[in-house]
């Protein structure tokens, strides 16, 4: 008889840091969809900042339609010729696209395991893609789960250095409706992680 292997077990608090991981992936790959609208407006926070940002989202979610937010994100991510924001690594950290830090991601997505998704053409250092590798880190979706200081290098070394300046300037785009409140959700969530990992020193 072979033994089951064991799946190794996940604190129920980075499950839930993931599952936002996760989510922020999603909803910054593409325009959200009437069913992934419908899962924002029944999301619900507490008092806190993050708490406070997902509260607003699920009300702004309510009366959203996807044909608007889908005209919203167009404006903001493509546009014609390029939209209000470029949401990638080196254009944030060098003024250029595809530069150094891109170069960094990619050696440490190998050395982490991860692969770049055979239907995405996006340069790895976009946000989403970023969001999306942090969140398979945490649970193991390629391997073990990362542990805490290597959660904690590949973000300081990828999303700390620019994510909330990111999510910072989605709140403030002329075309943010909707990704206004996302960006909120998404610096509030970059300041915890910050001060987490920063703490995790002491």
């Amino acid at each position: 008889m072979t033994a089951a292997l064991e799946t190794p077990q996940i604190a129920a608090e980075d499950r839930l840091r993931a599952d936002l991981y996760n989510y922020l992936g999603l909803i910054l790959a593409g325009p959200p969809d009437e069913l992934l609208i419908e899962q924002t407006a029944s999301l619900s926070g507490d008092e806190s900042d993050l708490g406070k940002g997902i509260n607003t989202l699920a009300k702004v979610a309510k009366i959203t339609k996807p044909k608007a937010v889908e005209s919203e994100y167009n404006k903001l991510f493509i546009g014609l010729g390029r939209g209000e924001l470029l949401p990638y690594a080196s254009y944030y950290l060098t003024g250029f696209l595809n530069e150094k830090p891109l170069a960094q991601l990619r050696q440490d997505m190998v050395a982490q395991g991860l692969e770049r998704a055979q239907n995405v053409f996006e340069p790895e250092d976009n946000i989403a893609s970023l969001m999306e590798m942090m969140g398979a880190l945490i649970v193991g979706r390629f391997g073990n789960p990362a542990s805490l200081d290597a959660q904690k290098t590949f973000f300081n070394r990828h999303i700390g250095p620019w994510a909330a300046h990111f999510f910072s300037d989605l709140e403030g785009a002329k075309n943010s409706v909707f990704y206004a409140s996302v960006g909120s959700v998404g610096r509030a969530f970059m300041e915890i992680e910050a001060e987490g990992f920063r703490l995790s020193n002491e």
